[in-house]
């Protein structure tokens, strides 16, 4: 037990220390599966995004290796499996286009350097705490962010699934392209008839989530190719793939790439970074656990780091891969280095282990998670509860399909907080007055019997005073004081939910403190918090208004006025 302290803060640098010794005998069976299941997927994915990056395959199954092995040791999440990523590969293949010529090793040297400048940027952010950008996403935005996700997976399989040859789109948001296909081309039978099975066959077996059902679907499926020679009938399939294992090497790049690589490496951080805090913050709360959002950024920062040194190209979280790992049943990142392992030695044993997995069968296993992902009650219940951020989820959905993963949720972002602006520019506020019975002061408009002081306005404004909501303010103050129905002598604002007062709004309460009191009204304090009058204080406001005019409670103003006004009495409220 002496112990436990110190394995805490070594697992906060080495989240490893925090799961692995505690690792239950019964987690094996789940995490061997999920990790072939994932290499199942591995192989074929990592040598499709290399060719779409313009790199060489190998390129793609080397970062597939390297930053599972690296994030399962530094990564805080139990189930985030990292990877190329199709939103990289077009950031990519935009540099290695330019500037590589055709050269497929310094394309590699290219694409290294990006990957080594997006790990450098991860690690100086995850340093720097920057982890709380991730605290802008609310949940109708992750369950948007979800269905997105999940729609786009869907939408993007269907094709392969249905034997229709559009080539390799690696483009998430090209759904539309997608769709016209799927009206316009014709399915392969026996390609649609396997992966369509296979489908089935997942959704079938998800009330038996302990059972290895993608590894099953995948041998089963390789089983059925060779035993009715599918290929001869035009199923296609995985194919040999490359060998070789990954060299340690500084990629060595000409002056007039060096610009090109720093730019492309910064950008693809932010990306990366994006994608990777949404995807794992949103698995957390889906599986009831907690990560550091600034400890991920360092996970894939140390992650890109190694992939560029061991000959891979820049790599992010895998929104495809892994909701695959989840249903397939990964208890911890184990399910990774099994995964690592398995494609390690299928490269060093025989690269032809795959050849007959056919690719409409990996299609249905990516779409049986892609249905897995989505939240559809989360989403009904927001709809019924609160419309307004249903439609927030909704737009972050079609965001996340129409523009990309990335743009749509910087759309529902910044829906959301125009919508939080336009609650604080036009907030509720109330008049108060003294309830028989109840305690304090309460809004007369919810109590129409309560009494009020004749001259004494007590306003409650429940919002921070800024320069959207500051003119607002005033005129309020001053229609309550035109349309009071006795001359006001003192109006006081019960400022307790005011957290914060800018240099606008300051300018505002010190012009409206001369205004009122050339009309010998007195412009009062009560409840308002110390760091809000520290802060008016840095400002000279405070000390304008004068310390008696801040009360520390509504009872306090309120007694202080009828010392002034003995003759004043509550009256009831209109």
């Amino acid at each position: 037990m002496t112990n436990l302290p110190v394995r805490r803060r070594l697992a906060r640098w080495l989240p490893i220390l925090g799961w692995l010794p505690d690792y239950e005998r019964s987690w094996l069976r789940a995490d061997l599966g999920a990790g072939l299941a994932i290499a199942a997927l591995l192989l074929p994915v990592g040598v499709a995004y290399a060719q779409a990056a313009g790199l060489p395959p190998i390129a793609g199954l080397y970062a597939t290796i390297v930053p599972l092995m690296v994030y399962a040791a530094f990564g805080p999440s139990r189930v985030l499996v990292l990877g190329p990523d199709s939103a990289l590969t077009a950031l990519v293949l935009g540099v290695v286009v330019v500037h590589a010529h055709g050269d497929p090793a310094r394309a590699m040297a290219i694409a290294a350097g990006m990957a080594i400048v997006s790990g450098v940027v991860c690690l100086v952010a995850g340093a720097a705490r920057l982890g709380f950008v991730a605290e802008l996403l609310s949940k109708p935005i992750r369950f948007g962010y979800l269905n997105g996700i999940a729609l786009t997976m869907i939408l993007s399989q269907l094709p392969v699934l249905l034997g229709i040859d559009v080539g390799r789109i690696m483009d998430p948001a090209g759904f539309r392209r997608f769709l016209h296909i799927l009206l316009n081309a014709g399915w392969h039978l026996p390609t649609a008839l396997l992966g369509s099975a296979t489908l089935l066959f997942l959704l079938l077996l998800r009330r038996w989530p302990r059972f290895p059902a993608v590894l099953f679907a995948v041998v089963l499926s390789t089983v059925c190719v060779v035993v009715l020679d599918l290929a001869a009938a035009g199923v296609t399939l995985v194919g040999d793939l490359p060998a070789g294992l990954p060299q340690l090497s500084f990629p060595l790049l000409d002056a007039s790439d060096l610009a090109a690589v720093l730019a492309g490496g910064v950008a693809v951080a932010l990306v990366s970074v994006a994608d990777t805090s949404v995807l794992s913050r949103t698995y957390a709360l889906r599986l009831g656990q907690r990560v550091d959002p600034n400890q991920e950024m360092i996970g894939l920062g140390l992650a890109n780091l190694a992939t560029g040194f061991l000959q891979g190209f820049p790599v992010s979280s895998s929104s495809t891969r892994t909701p695959i790992a989840e249903a397939a049943g990964a208890r911890t990142q184990l399910a990774g280095v099994v995964a690592a392992l398995t494609v390690t030695l299928v490269l060093m044993l025989d690269s032809g282990l795959l050849i007959s997995v056919p690719t409409s069968a990996l299609a249905g296993v990516v779409i049986a998670a892609a249905i897995s992902l989505a939240e559809v009650r989360g989403v009904v219940r927001i709809a019924r509860l609160e419309p307004v951020e249903f439609g927030l989820s909704v737009v972050c959905s079609l965001g996340v399909v129409v523009l990309g993963v990335l743009q749509g949720i910087g759309l529902a972002i910044g829906v959301a907080v125009l919508a939080f602006l336009w609650q604080s520019w036009r907030p509720h506020w109330a008049v108060l007055g003294r309830v028989d019975d109840v305690s304090g002061y309460h809004d007369v408009s919810r109590h129409p019997e309560a009494l009020r002081i004749p001259g004494l306005v007590l306003f409650r404004w429940d919002a921070p005073l800024f320069f959207a909501n500051a003119e607002l303010f005033a005129e309020q103050v001053n229609t309550l004081i035109d349309t009071a129905r006795d001359p006001v002598r003192v109006f006081v604002v019960a400022a307790e939910p005011v957290t914060h007062v800018d240099l606008t709004a300051a300018d505002m309460l010190d012009d409206l403190r001369q205004q009122l009191e050339a009309r010998g009204i007195e412009l009062a304090f009560a409840e308002l918090k110390g760091p809000v009058k520290d802060h008016l204080r840095r400002l000279g406001v405070f000390d304008r208004f004068g310390a008696e005019r801040f009360h520390v409670t509504l009872a306090q103003a309120v007694g202080a006025y009828l010392a002034r006004h003995a003759e004043a009495r509550p009256a009831a409220s209109d």
